[in-house]
């Protein structure tokens, strides 16, 4: 009777090990497609949302990040040198200006500029505050067109920087 006892508790305990290694095969199915769920996304696509992410992905991020970067480096390079010859003319023809009026070869009348430019103040805050439809597509499209190119975009920031900086 005893054996028959232990053979039926065997056989219990067997079936039970049995449904637990059935309920764990499950799970770790579940989690393996978990995972390679994860593996076949793109971190933009969960950092961003499903529409994110380069339109054309023919390339690695490697190769987008390198591309981005190159650009941005080239805008902020030219960037840079072009703002220098725009502030050296600006600061220039100010001086210019200062040195011509103070010799007397030209005479400024300083309260009309100082009245057209708060006029042209008073122009520009109103027209802020109702923002075109224009502005706001502009606006729209670049969002989309940074979330949709986000690798590329990162590498253009980080290299403008660079080009600035150099």
């Amino acid at each position: 009777m005893r054996q028959q006892q232990a053979a039926e508790d065997t056989d219990q305990t067997g079936s039970k090990m049995a449904d637990r290694d059935k309920v764990e095969e499950e799970i770790y199915d579940q989690i393996v497609d978990l995972t390679e769920y994860a593996k076949r996304q793109r971190w933009w696509n969960r950092l961003f949302g499903k529409n994110s992410g380069p339109v054309a992905e023919k390339y690695s991020v490697a190769t987008q990040i390198a591309i981005g970067g190159v650009s941005g480096w080239c805008a902020g390079y030219l960037f840079q040198k072009v703002g220098k010859v725009a502030a050296t003319s600006v600061g220039g023809g100010l001086l210019l200006l200062q040195i011509a009026n103070n010799s007397g070869y030209i005479q400024v009348d300083w309260k009309r500029v100082e009245k057209d430019v708060n006029k042209a103040k008073k122009h520009i805050k109103k027209g802020t505050h109702q923002a075109g439809p224009e502005l706001n597509t502009f606006v729209e499209k670049s969002t989309e067109f940074v979330k949709k190119n986000i690798v590329v975009t990162s590498g253009f920031v980080g290299g403008f920087l660079l080009g600035l900086a150099s």
